[in-house]
């Protein structure tokens, strides 16, 4: 049991080490007199006598003086080791306690940091896989119905409220494959091709019927993540702009920084509800299924943004909605 214990090791691998010096030395003076002639057998007894005394005081010494600075050292250890068993058993908001400023200090610290990305990651999850798996049982539940409905002749209304059914669930599912892609490579991989976001901006734009004003500008990034982010920014702004001109500037912000700005002149979102539109299945007050969308469009953007190294935010003060993203600009 002591043998498990770092500071106890530690504590007499110091004593050992400095024992066997002074030993060592002890029998090369007693070998070898500095006078050169043989030491008398009764003066090298009492010799012997003393040197024992003093490699003992030696010792304490070494013990009283060694064992406050290793017990500090391994002491942090221990505290360490117990806040990581805790975290492994389930506290995922447990954090050490950053002490000094040495390795041990550094240790804690990367420690914290792991925790709380770990936690976040974890956390998002669980909050996906929870509400993919409600979300998913309403469209299903619609398109047995449909189904069973459609037994003799169906409706043209019915035919295509199932096609909207089928079209609902592949793009939640697609949603959910590509959110939990981005959790897994995270949010600070390099992106190194460089991309013409102005193009992108001009197809969808022409697909969506937006406005568009922008000047050349380039980015680094992946071209289809990028793509999926404009794409669910317009469609977005069509759902809930209720018919309103959709508007698409992009401009440069500072001297490595572009600025992307899709509004609407729908009702707008409450400040209460500017940061919660990115959470996963969040769906505005008053906004129906009737609407479309599945609830992952504004959390996907926001993911996409944070891979190429920017943020998206919901903009306060402006008539309507204005969701506005900030990247780095290729070099």
């Amino acid at each position: 049991m002591l043998g498990k214990r770092l500071y106890l090791r530690f504590y007499l691998a110091l004593l050992a080490s400095l024992l066997s010096a002074a030993v060592l030395f002890g029998i090369a003076h007693l070998r070898f007199d500095p006078s050169g002639t043989r030491v008398a057998i009764t003066g090298a007894h009492m010799h012997a006598m003393r040197f024992t005394v003093l490699l003992v005081v030696i010792a304490l010494v070494v013990a009283a003086g060694a064992y406050p600075v290793v017990r500090r050292l391994t002491g942090r250890l221990e505290r360490l080791q117990r806040s990581v068993d805790a975290w492994g058993d389930g506290q995922l908001a447990l954090r050490v306690a950053v002490e000094g400023e040495d390795e041990v200090a550094r240790l804690a610290a990367s420690f914290n940091h792991s925790a709380a990305r770990i936690e976040a990651l974890i956390t998002a999850q669980k909050s996906l896989l929870a509400n993919a798996s409600h979300e998913l049982r309403s469209p299903l539940a619609r398109i047995r119905m449909a189904a069973e409905l459609m037994e003799g002749s169906a409706t043209p209304s019915m035919r295509a409220e199932l096609r909207r059914n089928v079209a609902e669930l592949d793009q939640l599912i697609d949603e959910i494959l590509l959110a939990s892609r981005l959790d897994a490579v995270g949010a600070a991989m390099p992106c190194l091709d460089e991309v013409d976001l102005t193009g992108i901006l001009a197809e969808e734009c022409a697909r969506a019927g937006a406005s568009l004003d922008a000047g050349m500008h380039m980015v680094r990034g992946e071209a289809k993540l990028l793509r999926r982010m404009v794409r669910n920014l317009l469609e977005n702004a069509i759902r809930y702009g209720a018919g309103s001109p959709v508007a698409v500037r992009l401009a440069e912000a500072g001297e490595a920084r572009l600025q992307l700005d899709v509004c609407d002149g729908g009702p707008g979102i409450a400040d209460a509800e500017r940061e919660r539109i990115f959470e996963p299945f969040y769906r505005i007050t008053g906004a129906s299924e009737a609407a479309g969308g599945v609830g992952l469009g504004l959390g996907l953007v926001r993911q996409i943004a944070c891979h190429h190294g920017g943020d998206v935010q919901c903009m306060p003060g402006e008539a309507g909605c204005c969701l506005r993203v900030t990247l780095p600009r290729a070099r």
